[in-house]
């Protein structure tokens, strides 16, 4: 937390310069966008930051400077968000399960397990007025919400095979802060551990934990296959994220350069989209390759026991969530309570 005890400082200087009020001509014709995020250059988030870096900086004619912070290196998953809210960086794209912990409850909704069969379903959500509905309720909490960002459906890792439900009991299981994760996993029997993504691989090797879920391109590149024997291709959740910006940075520009920075995000978010499943079919083939992991598939039956197993975590989160959106989401994507 050492970061964030300088924050409220800086925020006067940051929002000052970003804004065009420094000092000289130049200043005022530069903006700057801090794009902060917690994973790797070479994931689909990762990608995504640098083509939006591309195109904001070529739209803009160099008006804009975005400089992207991949793997943590200005703050953990706890710090991003505060960090935005202080306007110490100006943009993010954290995974959907972080604006629970934020207030805003009904993102939540993207973790229940077996939600989407698929990304059409998917779509349905995010290109949609739910999804739209769901951004503008960030807008109480000083955040702009700008696009979706796919990565893709997870993956389960251990060093036991999770084949059956029963399989989990006991497992110490590191999940990102979400209620409904935490339910996910206290229905398999598991014990969930809230952990930074930056200390999941030291975790896993140093048997904090026992095992996690992610989506491939995300356990490929932080090389949690390299700590782990198994891995289950279970498809039980997906991993999206939610491209953000500080509210008052982004009202304050000026409405030719917003223009322009919106036409870069339609773009780098088309491009993110597009490239999720091939990165993550690639993470998936250098995993078998390496030979460090063992991937187990599911039969249909195997595959049924997980998803009844795991119903009772929608009830249990109807309260928190809000009925009334699971309902509407189950409409759109054909979900079976």
């Amino acid at each position: 937390m050492k970061n964030l005890t300088r924050l409220a400082a800086a925020v006067a200087v940051v929002a000052l310069a970003n804004l065009g009020f420094g000092c000289g001509p130049a200043a005022a014709q530069e903006v700057t966008i801090k794009f902060s995020h917690v994973v790797a250059p070479d994931t689909p988030k990762g990608k995504g930051a640098l083509k939006f870096k591309e195109l904001a900086e070529k739209y803009t004619a160099g008006k804009v400077k975005v400089e992207v912070y991949p793997n943590s290196q200005l703050y953990k998953d706890k710090e991003e968000l505060e960090a935005l809210q202080l306007g110490a960086v100006q943009m993010l794209a954290p995974s959907l399960a972080k604006f629970g912990p934020l207030g805003v409850k009904e993102f939540e909704v993207f973790d229940l397990p077996y939600l989407f069969p698929d990304k059409a379903a998917l779509r349905k959500i995010t290109d949609g007025p739910v999804g739209k509905d769901l951004l503008k309720r960030l807008e109480a909490k000083g955040i702009t919400g700008l696009a979706y960002w796919d990565n893709g459906f997870k993956i389960m890792t251990a060093n036991k095979p999770l084949r059956k439900p029963d399989d989990f009991l006991g497992q110490k299981m590191r999940i990102q802060g979400s209620k409904v994760l935490e339910a996910q996993f206290r229905a398999l029997g598991a014990l969930p551990q809230v952990m930074a993504f930056s200390e999941v691989y030291q975790g896993l090797q140093t048997g904090v934990v026992d095992g996690t879920e992610n989506t491939p391109s995300n356990t490929y590149t932080q090389k949690v296959h390299e700590v782990q024997k198994y891995g289950t291709l279970s498809d039980h959740g997906y991993i999206g994220y939610a491209v953000i910006v500080n509210k008052p940075f982004w009202d304050g520009l000026k409405p030719e350069i917003r223009t322009e920075l919106e036409k870069a995000m339609a773009e780098a978010t088309k491009y993110a989209n597009d490239i999720s499943q091939t990165e993550n079919d690639d993470a998936m083939a250098q995993m078998k390759a390496s030979g460090k992991i063992t991937f187990i598939s599911l039969t249909p039956a195997e595959k049924q026991a997980w998803v009844k197993a795991l119903k009772p975590v929608h009830e249990e989160m109807a309260g928190r969530i809000g009925k009334e959106l699971m309902q509407q989401i189950y409409q759109a994507t054909g979900f079976q309570m």
